[in-house]
């Protein structure tokens, strides 16, 4: 299978630069696999387009503000950072600008002169060690919002709440989970007034879930590994719909991996896991029986997971249909349910 097949035409206007002026109205492309159609809404009518007894799977990971920049100690040059995961106290992979030039041994000077060294190079990757820890109030402190390279300008004091979702609770993320971003507090309340039941889980998300494919062949493709988290009572709550056979609505792709990674012939496991399910059409889900995503970039393994999920013909589809209609795509994007 190859990579070219997922690719489509999208030219930049599509691609929101800011999030709506209020999160439930972002518009909802509703896509009936069973029906193969398509019909529109706003994201507020989400509860009633749902069997009351669904169960609705969110992703609570927080974003940090993993964005940080430095100057090198020899040039004086500012070279950003994005750090990825703490291995050890004080030491982080991360990826930074102008990469091919930041080598082991290079030294850099952080905010509040925090130094930092290289070493070790681990393909487009560094591993930074710094002089001191650094921690949450930190980044909070001196980091920027780690928005996509698509939106084509800087973080902004809306970013700080909007690249968040209302649920957010772990820290951990370097993306949000941009499905769970249209969800509001009123929307919640309604879901649960309907009597859909809302169960948790934490997947981090890191390069596993944004990093390019750039092989030629779909197969050949590598999956970074993620961490994820399904706590005792998602799990208990999921293995019961799964017997009486409800309705599993995942929020976003990073759900879906941590559901169908935590999956077994004994049903879903909890705990805390390693993630590197690369999911492309051909895969059997076992858990998830309904999707709510955003529109993904041309190629990702995110439009794979879809294609996956409903049949690449019909996701293209889709896809087009939601140009005609002038949806908006991507993280800050409109949202798609797949029934």
């Amino acid at each position: 299978m190859k990579t070219r097949e997922f690719s489509f035409n999208l030219p930049q206007s599509f691609i929101a630069q800011y999030p709506k002026g209020k999160r439930a109205d972002s518009r909802l492309l509703v896509v009936d696999r069973a029906a193969q159609t398509f019909t529109h809404h706003k994201f507020k009518e989400l509860p009633g387009l749902l069997a009351p007894d669904t169960v609705m799977v969110v992703n609570n990971t927080k974003v940090r503000k993993a964005r940080v920049f430095a100057k090198s100690k020899d040039t004086g040059g500012m070279v950003e950072f994005l750090l990825l995961k703490e291995t050890a106290r004080g030491m982080w992979q991360v990826l930074c600008s102008k990469s091919k030039k930041q080598k082991q041994g290079k030294v850099f000077i952080f905010p509040e002169k925090r130094q930092a060294v290289i070493v070790q190079e681990l393909g487009e990757l560094r591993v930074l060690k710094f002089d001191r820890a650094i921690d949450e109030k930190y980044l909070n402190k001196h980091g920027h919002v780690p928005l996509p390279p698509y939106i084509k300008r800087q973080d902004e004091v809306l970013d700080k709440q909007r690249y968040q979702t209302v649920y957010s609770k772990i820290s951990g993320s370097i993306a949000a989970p941009t499905a769970g971003l249209h969800f509001s507090k009123r929307t919640i309340r309604l879901i649960a007034k309907r009597g859909i039941e809302l169960a948790q889980l934490s997947l981090h998300v890191g390069l596993g879930t944004f990093t390019p494919i750039r092989t030629e062949n779909i197969e050949d493709h590598a999956m970074h590994s993620e961490e994820y988290m399904i706590p005792s009572d998602t799990a208990l709550c999921l293995n019961k719909a799964r017997f009486e056979q409800r309705n599993i609505l995942a929020v976003g792709t990073t759900s879906v991996r941590a559901l169908e990674s935590a999956y077994s012939k004994d049903g879903i496991k909890a705990g805390k896991a390693v993630t590197n399910l690369f999911i492309y059409p051909g895969f059997k889900f076992n858990v998830v029986s309904q999707l709510l995503t955003n529109f993904h970039t041309p190629g990702s393994s995110l439009l794979l997971l879809v294609s996956a999920f409903a049949g690449k013909e019909l996701i293209l589809s889709a896809y087009e249909e939601a140009k005609k209609q002038n949806y908006r795509f991507f993280s800050y994007g409109d949202a798609m349910l797949i029934l």
